[in-house]
């Protein structure tokens, strides 16, 4: 196993060797071999990609909610409906990232054979990056839509009460470039993930992102998660807040995703999330949409992507900003993270060195050497 490291506060793991330590993680805590690789690939794929909130970060939280019983290791998924074109899922709370991995091949099958797949999930899990559905989408020739909802964290325009969660709205389409258009992000100015990153980099939050009860900025981000979770502190959506022209324009994106997530499924809803107990036990679950289009179905795929790629060049090469020397697309820096970090490796601050110490230990993994 190979291991990069440098003399900051960070160390360079081989993308391979973290690999490999996650999908014997999962194994061991029962999670069957082929769904292990998949949770596996969604983690790696954001920590290539710089998402540096959803990789290995989310793993102790995995880890923690799977030995609680929050989680089914084993993830059975129902199907509730299906036609032609659609399908409504049951997940029965296992992991998230299979649940939607399986929900959004479904969605391109559908799009492959009639043009469009639509399916809808309902008690799932957290399923990392939303953008790693939409990207399988795009590697067959689809454009595709991921949405799911979350705990609340955002209020609605003119409120201070944490209603919504930071519910991304994800879309990629192909290109004839090196990387496609990939945009992935949340509907609020900054989630929770980037806060608990943050928090593990000792640093502050910037000022006008997170409101509390008294609609005053807050920027310690240890404060700040301690009062996510006494619903003192809010995360502000895209557009700031109320007093901003345009702050009900995230607001409504967020709500948007909320419905999609939830509705067409007969799905938990807004607060709902937060937990729920069932046969005595809590669940955290959410609900997530996926929608593939076959580009195919209107025009040939090379000539869309010729079409897409001279959108995203000509936006870059346009006037720039006095001092500014490039212009990007959505997907394109993080494309040269991923470019740059299978070279290099995957940066493991120390707070995250901890927490692989603490599972290695817990589940006897000790054959696996990290120079920490």
């Amino acid at each position: 196993m190979q291991i990069i490291e440098n003399k900051t506060d960070y160390v360079y793991i081989a993308e391979e060797t973290l690999r490999e330590f996650l999908e014997a993680v999962f194994i061991k805590l029962q999670v069957p071999q082929q769904d292990a690789r998949i949770i596996t690939d969604v983690l790696i794929t954001a920590d290539l990609k710089g998402i540096d909130t959803h990789g290995i970060q989310r793993l102790l939280i995995y880890y923690d909610r799977i030995k609680k019983g929050i989680y089914n290791p084993i993830t059975k998924i129902d199907e509730i409906k299906n036609t032609p074109t659609t399908a409504v899922l049951d997940g029965n709370y296992g992991m998230g990232h299979v649940i939607a991995y399986k929900a959004m091949n479904l969605a391109i099958q559908k799009a492959k054979k009639y043009g469009l797949g639509a399916v809808a999930v309902r008690n799932s899990t957290h399923f990392g990056i939303a953008g790693y559905y939409s990207q399988m989408a795009i590697k067959e020739g689809c454009i595709g839509i991921t949405t799911t909802n979350a705990t609340p964290a955002v209020p609605p325009t003119n409120g201070i009460e944490p209603m919504l969660g930071t519910n991304p709205l994800t879309a990629g389409v192909p290109t004839d470039e090196d990387f496609p258009f990939l945009l992935d992000c949340a509907t609020s100015i900054i989630q929770k993930g980037k806060i608990e990153l943050y928090s593990r980099n000792n640093k502050d939050i910037p000022e006008g992102v997170v409101l509390n009860e008294h609609g005053l900025s807050e920027t310690d981000p240890n404060k700040i998660l301690d009062q996510l979770r006494e619903k003192k502190v809010a995360l502000l959506p895209i557009g700031a807040n109320g007093t901003n022209p345009s702050g009900y324009k995230g607001y409504g994106y967020s709500t948007l995703v909320e419905i999609l997530s939830s509705a067409l499924q007969e799905g938990v809803f807004l607060k709902d999330t937060e937990g729920v107990i069932e046969n005595g036990k809590k669940r955290l679950k959410v609900g997530h949409f996926f929608l593939a289009i076959n580009i195919e179905n209107f025009i040939s795929i090379d000539r869309f992507k010729t079409i897409s790629g001279t959108i995203l060049r000509t936006l870059r090469s346009s006037k720039k900003l006095p001092g500014k020397k490039q212009i990007y697309t959505a997907g394109e820096k993080e494309h040269g993270t991923q470019v740059k970090r299978k070279k290099l490796g995957i940066p493991i601050n120390k707070s995250i060195q901890s927490d692989i110490i603490k599972i290695k230990n817990e589940l006897h993994l000790n054959h696996f050497k990290f120079p920490f």
